[in-house]
């Protein structure tokens, strides 16, 4: 079903171009669970033919994955504080809990908002923590959007360069997540190691 529905707002908005690259960005980053490859691999195959602008595919996607992740953001700004007092319990969230939470990530939001922007399937769902906490809208949209910046990247270049052969972008899309995985296991361990042994509190 999900794939008849994906298939469905593709038909729609591929033909909007970069209105339609916008969208589907939005809503990968956002709520639904949209597959970003799915707008910006095809869009990287069409620059390379000269049929789009890579810059700007590059401006609608990466404008699209931040727009959808404030979505989100302010969902749990307004909204999400007031479900998890009211069902937290049910789930095992107690107030403790919440408020080494919030401590944790009013200290590491920034690195959690960026390193998550390059995870699949994590993606998306950062910014339901940092709404919740109410982490600085403007930190949070610049993170956002270096994160979701390098990942519109890579998928553009794969499309650009590997467009037409579909069973190595396939292979070299699993390659570039891996090591995506990789660095943000790297940056992770050189951020909490500074932050342990030589950043001053």
């Amino acid at each position: 079903m999900l794939s008849s529905i994906i298939d469905t707002i593709v038909s729609y908005v591929s033909a909007w171009g970069y209105l339609g690259i916008f969208l589907m960005m939005f809503l990968e980053s956002s709520f639904f669970p949209f597959p970003s490859e799915v707008a910006m691999i095809p869009a990287g195959y069409l620059a390379s033919k000269g049929e789009m602008s890579l810059s700007v595919a590059w401006l609608a996607g990466t404008g699209g994955s931040l727009i959808g992740a404030v979505f989100n953001y302010y969902l749990c700004y307004f909204f999400g504080r007031e479900l998890v007092e009211k069902y937290g319990k049910f789930v095992g969230i107690s107030e403790a809990k919440m408020q080494k939470f919030e401590k944790f990530f009013n200290k590491h939001g920034e690195i959690s908002t960026f390193n998550c922007r390059l995870i699949p399937g994590i993606r998306q769902y950062i910014s339901l923590p940092a709404g919740l906490v109410k982490m600085n809208i403007f930190k949070f949209s610049l993170f956002t959007t270096l994160g979701a910046g390098i990942w519109v990247a890579v998928l553009l270049g794969l499309g650009y360069f590997l467009g037409e052969n579909e069973a190595l972008l396939s292979a070299k899309l699993k390659q570039i997540t891996i090591w995506l995985l990789v660095c943000v296991v790297a940056i992770f361990a050189c951020y909490f190691a500074y932050f342990r042994f030589f950043k001053k509190d």
